[in-house]
């Protein structure tokens, strides 16, 4: 049987209770107010990604020959291989090219591997879809995101003729120029990027 506490000990647990509670609560609300002002830093600091960044508004609205800076800002020699192999694709069998994502701002890439942690839940499965802007061959232009789902079949059969080699089993859409491919065919692909050495560097 529970014996009740005398007035004087219930007040004092009544009072350390409320003092405890009060504490709580002013943490819990100046934790809020740090993520509230950390996110509107993130976003007022970087403004929103444009076309100028290499966003591309709408899968395959973007052809391989259009002059927009997801395009015009790849390598050169990367974009000369990708319109070859545009051109033989179209020429041979009818199968249509378009580019879903190439040259990116070192914002937009911040953008997108932000985005990825929210979606995954940790920076360490966002890494198996989306480099970080310092080790991204988008933002350095030396990889493009090619679709449809034809194209991309037409390339895993016929890339390596125009030295365009897929990188990552997990992305069959991101292609990267390999001009040993052309003799020797594409080298074996990375499992995702946090397989690929140059992620690590």
């Amino acid at each position: 049987m529970n014996t009740p506490l005398p007035l004087r000990q219930r007040r004092r647990v009544t009072a350390i209770g409320a003092v405890l509670l009060a504490a709580v609560i002013a943490g819990s609300a100046a934790l809020i107010g740090q993520q509230s002002l950390a996110a509107a830093s993130t976003s007022l600091a970087s403004g929103p990604v444009t076309e100028a960044d290499g966003l591309i508004r709408e899968e395959g609205a973007v052809s391989v020959f259009d002059d927009v800076p997801a395009v015009s800002n790849l390598d050169a020699d990367l974009l000369t291989a990708v319109r070859a192999a545009a051109t033989a694709a179209a020429e041979r069998d009818g199968v249509t090219m378009h580019v879903n994502s190439g040259w990116r701002s070192a914002a937009y890439q911040q953008q997108l591997r932000h985005d990825a942690v929210a979606q995954y839940g940790s920076e360490q499965e966002a890494a198996r879809w989306v480099a970080t802007p310092e080790n991204s061959e988008h933002v350095s232009g030396d990889a493009v995101d090619l679709g449809p789902v034809a194209a991309q079949d037409w390339l895993s059969q016929h890339g390596a003729e125009f030295g365009l080699c897929q990188i990552y089993a997990n992305e069959r859409w991101h292609f990267e120029l390999r001009p040993g491919a052309v003799a020797n065919g594409c080298p074996l692909m990375y499992a995702d990027p946090t397989a690929d050495p140059r992620v690590q560097r």
